[in-house]
């Protein structure tokens, strides 16, 4: 009769502790079916799923397992496991898996209990959590680490129920609590990613350009009251942008330059482009904001491409009109699609990153 357990440990970590478990396992030649460890501050917990037709092997196992858990300081358990629940298990292994990544400054218990809520939202069960940022540093001087930042990763299982809510309101949180949160599915492409294409304001610059360019025009109270309506999907974004640059409308050119110098970029974007670069992927802007004002960071990040709004521009004067296509949402999506099959690449390949109404149909087809 088959026998399926599984064996849990608790404990200190130790060098050679696995080892020495396994050679045990080994010496009565238990099938191994699922092993999972994890060590959180020096604290192991470790879990193996272990089978075997000989009874008499099973218990002399468990039985020298006893032993060497008590010999290193583990706690162990055995909990048996029927073949019916161990079919069950593995058949649930088939569903489609997703990462949730959050990242921010300081990532609170309040932060990690929206975004779980989000997760339990869609059905689906967490099965891993792990941080992917370095631990914090308590006391003294930790500006040698660089700016501080938090990332946890949840592994998640089951069926996604709304792809499109779980990003709206992913994106919801983010300009709530200033947490990015990235959701893809785990499969073979998110180790293969080959294309990023970056929204510009308010994401690898921290200004809203036709904010800036409003102030310098004498009206923007007015445009912001616009954008604001526009970046919460209350307004169409062609009608509300046409709006917003009609009121640019003999602005001088002159001061597209001062503006361009004074832009902030987000913290991290530089080193960001620069690794992407290294790792070989290829890089673009693709902005509902102005052409102009893209270019002028492309040459300071190293961007590949940018696609953005064309300035009219007439006698040194702003004209208050766009030339050729308006990139709105649809656009944007459009040309990802576009720059992916130019590159022969699957949309799996893609990484999309923004903030806004205008980004969801980027965001919605992108892998990442």
């Amino acid at each position: 009769m088959r026998e399926i357990i599984l064996i849990s440990f608790l404990g200190p970590d130790q060098p050679n502790q696995f080892t020495r478990l396994m050679q045990v396992l080994s010496a009565h030649s238990l099938q191994i079916l699922d092993v999972g460890q994890a060590v959180i501050h020096n604290q192991l917990t470790l879990g193996i799923v272990v089978s075997s037709d000989d009874q008499t092997a099973t218990a002399l196992a468990m039985k020298e397992i006893l032993i060497l858990a008590h010999d290193i300081g583990l706690t162990v358990r055995f909990k048996p496991i029927s073949v019916t629940e161990y079919n069950q298990w593995v058949k649930e292994g088939g569903q489609t898996r997703y990462i949730v990544t959050a990242l921010a400054p300081e990532l609170k218990a309040s932060h990690l209990q929206a975004v779980t809520q989000i997760v339990s939202s869609q059905g689906f069960n967490i099965e891993t959590v792990t941080r992917l940022s370095g631990r914090p540093v308590l006391d003294g001087d930790d500006t040698e680490a660089g700016p501080k930042r938090a990332c946890v990763q949840f592994s998640l299982k089951g069926q996604m129920l709304d792809a499109a809510a779980m990003r709206t309101a992913c994106l919801s949180l983010s300009t709530a609590l200033n947490v990015d949160v990235a959701v893809q599915e785990d499969n073979v492409y998110r180790r293969n990613r080959r294309l990023v294409c970056f929204d510009m304001d308010s994401t690898l610059i921290e200004q809203e350009v036709i904010d800036e360019l409003a102030i310098e025009a004498g009206v923007g109270a007015q445009v912001a009251e616009i954008t604001e309506r526009a970046m919460q999907g209350e307004l169409d974004f062609q009608q509300s942008f046409r709006a917003r640059v009609a009121l640019l409308k003999g602005m001088d050119a002159s001061v597209l330059p001062k503006i361009a110098e004074r832009l902030t970029i987000t913290e991290g974007a530089e080193r960001l482009i620069s690794t992407l670069k290294a790792l070989g992927y290829r890089t673009a802007i693709l902005s509902g904001g102005f052409q102009y004002f893209a270019e002028h960071l492309q040459a300071k990040l190293g961007i590949d491409e940018v696609h953005a709004n064309v300035l009219d521009v007439e006698d040194g004067m702003v004209t208050g009109e766009v030339k050729g296509h308006i990139v709105d949402g649809a656009r944007k999506a459009h040309l990802l699609m576009t720059i992916a099959e130019e590159m022969g690449i699957s949309l799996e390949q893609a990484i999309a990153v923004g903030d806004g109404a205008n980004d969801l149909p980027m965001l919605s087809i992108a892998g990442l």
